[in-house]
């Protein structure tokens, strides 16, 4: 049955004995689907913003899975691997260009985490998880339990292995990009501001892929919105 003060944090983040001790603090208390959630890609100019939502197993080799960003790509493919072969329950979501600009960046990536979490239901026989690890400090809108943590992915082994999971994804995305548009050259920087991204976007201008109310590529819309509304308002 589950225990009514597990809304509050059993132990300081940061004075926890290991990366899964939330997790199994929270089996105790009697949640069977506890996930980590994680996003990837808020900083880019280009693409989509990727969430991952897992659920490890409770007898998986939890230490392994560490922050995306403190390993290498070939580490962090290997652990997408494993992840995918031990049982873990993964559901990844996305929000795109035009929804990053409708929405704004953080309710966007909030939106992608939503889709996350519902993409898990049909790996876990129907049930969606029951208690939310999520990493930062704004929760997921969805009507589940749930923990934020400020750099979440080195407390948590599950919000790790989204980590992982979501940077992997995202990466991949970029490259297919990259055969569609290699003039931007996203499988080297995968649409983060570098300085050879910016200058590709002055050189040839925004692509599809771009999202236009984020500065460093709006500043290159002005001509191609004046000419767009031009046409718009030709008659035939």
């Amino acid at each position: 049955m589950k225990h009514s003060s597990a809304s509050v944090l059993p132990l300081a983040p940061d004075r926890l004995p290991d990366t899964f001790a939330l997790e199994r603090h929270l089996t105790i208390q009697g949640y069977a689907r506890v996930a980590g959630v994680d996003e990837a890609g808020r900083g880019p100019l280009a693409g989509p913003v990727v969430a991952a939502c897992v659920v490890l197993p409770p007898d998986c080799d939890f230490a392994v899975f560490q922050d995306s960003k403190k390993l290498t790509a070939r580490r962090r493919q290997a652990l997408f691997d494993i992840l995918a072969a031990n049982g873990a329950v993964i559901g990844v979501g996305m929000a795109g260009p035009e929804e990053i600009e409708q929405l704004n960046i953080l309710q966007a990536s909030l939106l992608a985490m939503n889709r996350a979490m519902d993409a898990c239901v049909p790996h876990h026989g129907g049930l969606s998880p029951d208690f939310l690890l999520v990493d930062g400090k704004f929760q997921v809108p969805a009507p589940v339990e749930q923990w934020t943590l400020i750099k979440g992915e080195s407390k948590s082994a599950s919000i790790a292995a989204a980590s992982i999971i979501a940077k992997v994804t995202r990466d991949r995305i970029m490259a297919e990009a990259h055969i569609r548009f290699p003039q931007y050259g996203f499988a080297r920087h995968q649409g983060y501001p570098t300085q050879s991204h910016r200058e590709a976007i002055q050189r040839h201008g925004p692509c599809v892929l771009h999202r236009r109310t984020f500065r460093g590529v709006r500043e290159h819309l002005a001509n191609d919105a004046l000419l767009a509304a031009f046409k718009a308002d030709e008659t035939p």
